[in-house]
């Protein structure tokens, strides 16, 4: 080898090596733009053809998050942004290959997978912790949403959120145009504020790529609000001038009752208030409230001895629910879960409404590090179920620690507004008091770059004649780097430990639940991402010497395709011991005894297909021992577009469990096609059908929705619902709703 050819060598090495550290220190510069006052307002036309637009300088030079994460982006975005006293406004372009975009609905709030659109996160405080975003897709349908935790798991994503702001978008050869213009009062903020954090990201179906403002590496959700840029305004920002929004009701329906031959027709009216005090607290007043127009819950096979929660959809508990319900350990523990108001036991047992009278809600921070949450809720009295008038108070103090960290306090107070006959204090079982309390206090770990996570909790309640084992406790400590996943966790619920306003699933528990998952980053290949892990949960009785009750360990592969599909493939070693009798069937057949123990093994794999394509689907079979049989278990979803006006997909789950004699067997469908119909950006019509043998119910919710002003709708409720083996009728209603969002 001559001089200069290892001279060369040595010069492309040193090239190589200043070109990465260039690309190293690119990627680790915090990012900022400059917002300009203006005093003129903008027209929202999508056309940006105003003097300021020129002028206002570009949040630009997007990076690649998918497929990989250490280039720039293909198709580039150009952010602008402009603000006077009143409104934010924001000019997009997004670049694209071509005009063939994927546009499943025009219904607003749409999910960000699977479609083009582009979203911008606003975190006001500079926390790492909240955050507004709005977002649109290129045939200017809107959504917003609120992300909380840091955006450190899906469920700090809520797309439930609504407020009022206008966006138009236009396409055009090689690009569209996005015009926003956001009210400042939709913001909480401090006044006198000159800097806000901020970060975008933008979904390209065309050139399958997910890009961002800032630099995300891959092992971190592409909306994590640890890396962040800066949004500077051009002078301090003063206060929002919020307006009073008055949002009244009403509404009317018919109700058929076919089991107990029973109809009624009801005509209802209330409202809503909400008021911000300052710049960046809401008040929220309720009265009469009424959730007919709630999108129905999807329902679920249970096959375990717990119940399930499902998730809250009512809008009143939405904006900083998590202020409120990120306490204990969302599994096993959730101190406060607040669709626990509003449904209460009648004699029976039965879970049904209980009517809501009036509630308010103070949230907010009451500076930078130092968030208050007060809620208020009371609900009715239903003497022939015996059910009690109840006052449900919730206080929760937030406090900022280090970069992204904070200390959290909550009480619970859920206390009968009188006294009743059929309310005992000294009853032994517990299950009918006239108060039930929760103090807590939760630490939530947050390093700066998202590498460390952590949850720290200790409760405790107060009931009548439980003076004991009252404690609910957990700790779980996460380290997230791009080659290593590790988990070490672990909660403790007392056996007298109650909290009637959350979700418990069960007491008397030590559970410890670590995880070890290594990544792998195929540079080649079909694959862009795949893991292997593995997660061994174990739980003991402490009131029974300790005996371990469960035991599972879960061997998973999991693999992310480069068209962004997913493969994943789980082995579920597994062990039972029955304290009590358990069906798990859920039939009328002979229960497993009591005092029995089981060990069983079952194999799983999952597929989901490319969701741009206009049918995708996800497959899910199972196949294994239960408990001291076999189960083969079948789930599927199908979805199916005709972009942009209607959406069909239907979801199939089919469990075959097969028992020894004299236990039964069982085959478990539960079938839920939806057909959704999207007929402009302001008149929606969505059908959902449910069939379940195992809850003996065949339901249909029809659902029309005009959205006649930002905000302002009218409904048309259709339910029906027939028992599936003698196919008759079980109960029938058609409700109308109109609201109207007025601001003062």
């Amino acid at each position: 080898m001559t001089q200069s050819t290892c001279g060369m060598k040595n010069s492309l090495a040193l090239l190589c090596v200043v070109f990465f550290v260039v690309v190293f220190s690119a990627t680790a510069q915090k990012k900022k733009f400059t917002v300009k006052y203006i005093e003129t307002p903008i027209k929202v036309d999508a056309v940006l053809d105003e003097a300021p637009w020129a002028l206002a300088e570009p949040a630009k030079d997007f990076w690649q998050y998918f497929p990989s994460d250490d280039r720039q982006a293909k198709q580039q975005t150009e952010i602008r942004m402009l603000f006077d006293d009143r409104k934010l406004y924001v000019g997009i372009k997004v670049y694209a290959s071509g005009k063939d975009y994927v546009i499943p609905s025009l219904r607003r709030d749409f999910r960000a997978g699977g479609n083009d659109n582009i979203s911008l996160v606003f975190d006001t405080f500079n926390d790492g912790t909240n955050a507004f975003l709005f977002g649109t897709n290129p045939y200017g349908v809107l959504r917003e949403a609120l992300i909380s935790g840091g955006g450190t798991a899906r469920n700090g994503f809520d797309t439930s959120w609504d407020t009022k702001w206008i966006g138009e978008t236009k396409i055009y050869d090689g690009y569209y145009l996005s015009e926003w213009a956001i009210p400042l009062s939709a913001f909480k903020y401090k006044e006198g504020e000159t800097k806000w954090s901020f970060n975008s990201y933008h979904f390209d179906t065309q050139d399958n790529e997910r890009n961002t403002w800032m630099h995300i590496p891959q092992n971190q959700f592409i909306f994590g609000l640890a890396y962040m840029g800066d949004m500077i305004f051009e002078k301090p920002l003063g206060k929002s001038k919020s307006p009073i929004s008055i949002i009244p009701y009403v509404t009317s329906s018919t109700f058929k009752d076919f089991e107990n031959n029973d109809s009624e027709t009801l005509f209802n009216v209330g409202g809503d208030a909400k008021f911000t005090i300052g710049n960046s607290m809401n008040l929220d007043l309720t009265v009469n409230p009424d959730f007919s127009q709630v999108e129905v819950d999807q329902q679920v096979t249970n096959l375990t001895r717990f119940n399930i929660a499902l998730p809250e959809r009512r809008q009143f508990f939405v904006e900083n629910s998590d202020l409120f319900a990120a306490f204990g350990n969302n599994r096993d523990s959730r101190t406060f879960f607040s669709r626990r108001i509003g449904i209460a036991q009648d004699v029976d047992g039965n879970t049904i409404e209980n009517d809501i009278i009036a509630g308010a809600r103070l949230s907010g921070k009451l500076n930078n590090n130092f968030r208050v949450g007060l809620l208020n809720m009371q609900t009715a009295e239903d003497a022939t179920n015996q059910i009690a008038a109840t006052n449900n108070a919730v206080l929760a103090l937030q406090h900022k620690l280090f970069s992204r960290s904070n200390l959290s306090f909550l009480f619970i107070n859920k206390q009968a507004t009188k006294e009743y006959d059929f309310i005992d204090d000294n009853d032994d079982d517990n299950t009918n008091n006239s108060y039930n309390r929760v103090i807590g206090l939760d630490y939530n770990l947050a390093s700066k770059n998202n590498t460390w996570n952590g949850k720290y909790f200790l409760h405790k309640s107060f009931s009548p004649q439980l003076k004991d084992n009252d404690i609910s406790a957990g700790v779980s400590t996460q380290y997230n780097s791009r080659k290593y996943r590790v988990r070490v966790s672990g909660v403790y619920v007392g056996e007298n430990f109650r909290s009637e306003l959350g979700f418990v699933r069960r007491t008397d528990i030590f559970k410890i639940s670590p995880q070890l998952e290594r990544l792998f980053w195929p540079k080649k290949g079909i694959f862009n991402q795949h893991s292997f892990s593995i997660t061994p949960f174990s739980i003991w009785r402490p009131e029974l010497d300790f005996k371990n009750s469960d035991f599972t360990l879960v061997s998973r592969w999991q693999g992310r395709l480069r068209n962004q599909g997913q493969l994943q493939v789980s082995m579920f070693n597994r062990y039972t011991f029955l304290f009590d009798s358990f069906d798990p069937t859920g039939s009328d057949g002979i229960p497993l005894p009591a005092n029995s123990e089981y060990r069983y093994t079952n194999f799983e794999a999952e597929y989901r297909s490319d969701m741009r394509k206009k049918f995708s689907y996800s497959l899910q079979p199972s196949i294994g021992d239960f408990f001291n049989g076999t189960k083969y278990s079948f789930q599927g979803e199908f979805r199916w577009r005709v972009q942009p006006y209607f959406f069909a997909s239907a979801s199939v789950n089919y469990d075959k469990i097969n028992l020894p004699d004299p236990f039964p067997d069982a085959s478990i469908w539960l079938i839920g096609p939806r057909f959704d119909v999207t007929f402009n950006k302001k008149v929606f019509w969505t059908t959902f059908v449910q069939y379940s043998n195992q809850r003996d119910n065949l339901g249909i919710n029809a659902r029309l929705q005009w959205r006649f002003k930002p905000l302002s709708d009218l409904f048309i409720v259709y339910n029906d619902n027939y028992f599936v083996n003698e196919f008759s009728p079980r109960s029938r209603s058609l409700s109308l709703k109109l609201t109207y969002w007025l601001s003062i």
